[in-house]
């Protein structure tokens, strides 16, 4: 019998607590919400009012993972949800907008993926994001290599720009805009990915072309789509190990030598929240948030 859990007045089945999701680590899922549950007041604010598609992985990165991108069947009544225009017509998705939300989809064992916009204002993006993704044998050192250049690029244009891990290989970096649709963010975007690789040829690739790609960091500046979604600050990834896209502060990204120092998993997160608090909250501040040049 599915054990059900009141969370604030809400009434959340929670299932397979003892599963092994991470057999790598011995990770289970019971750990997984554990470590949502308690990590909620720093992820929330990233979720609240995005409608979030989901990576699921039930059986664990090595069983079947799948995007879900529509509200789920059985999802409760009291989930909110909201009309999503798409080329192929409107949709419904999920905004995790409370504790019951987030641990109902945590349950589902899922990735948290958003868009670079909220529900209320779908034709104007609130933030721009560069994914940093290095072709082998380039790793995340590559990366904060050129993420130290993108930023004080930006910085050039009076845009403050934060870094946090992908949970996976590479890096994001992300800050807060106003004022521009999500085409124009990703024109401005491209622009900064094409002066990149013009400055370190060497190094970087504005194009997806996987062939170019070997020992290089591709700047994915399509990601700043409207239809397009990123690993949320906090998420947990699919991969070997629970490891999480976690914010990082510049004196990381610039000490970075090796791959592991940048690799941080579920338990690495609340001392790191005691250290620092949540690097990105000022991309959630609408007074940080900077017109497009």
């Amino acid at each position: 019998m599915t054990p059900i859990t009141e969370v604030e007045g809400r009434r959340v089945a929670l299932s397979n607590l003892e599963k092994v999701l991470y057999p790598a680590t011995g990770f289970t899922k019971g750990e997984l919400l554990h470590y949502y549950a308690t990590t909620a007041g720093v992820l929330l604010p990233h979720l609240r009012d995005r409608p979030v598609s989901f990576l699921r992985y039930p059986d664990g990165p090595d069983g079947q993972v799948f995007f879900a991108k529509n509200v789920p069947p059985g999802t409760p009544e009291w989930v909110t949800t909201a009309e999503v225009r798409r080329s192929e017509g409107a949709a419904r998705m999920v905004l995790v907008q409370d504790l019951p939300s987030l641990m109902w989809a945590a349950n589902l064992v899922t990735e948290f993926h958003t868009h670079q916009w909220v529900a209320q204002a779908p034709d104007e993006a609130d933030r721009i994001v560069f994914d940093l993704d290095p072709g082998p044998p380039a790793t995340v050192v590559q990366c904060c290599e050129v993420a130290l250049w993108l930023r004080e690029r930006l910085a050039a244009d009076g845009i403050e720009a934060y870094a946090k891990t992908a949970g996976s290989k590479g890096l994001h970096l992300l800050a807060g805009v106003r004022g521009a649709s999500s085409e124009r963010v990703s024109e401005y975007a491209k622009a900064l990915a094409v002066e990149a690789e013009r400055a370190m040829p060497r190094l970087v690739v504005h194009r997806m072309t996987r062939s170019l790609r070997p020992a290089k960091v591709f700047v994915d500046w399509s990601q700043n789509a409207g239809r397009k979604t990123t690993a949320a600050p906090y998420t947990v990834r699919a991969r070997r190990e629970p490891t999480v896209s976690a914010p990082v502060t510049w004196e990381e990204v610039a000490e970075c030598r090796s791959a592991a120092q940048l690799a941080f998993r579920a338990q690495d997160i609340a001392p790191r929240l005691q250290d620092h608090g949540d690097l990105l909250a000022p991309v959630l501040d609408p007074a940080h948030a900077t017109p497009l040049p």
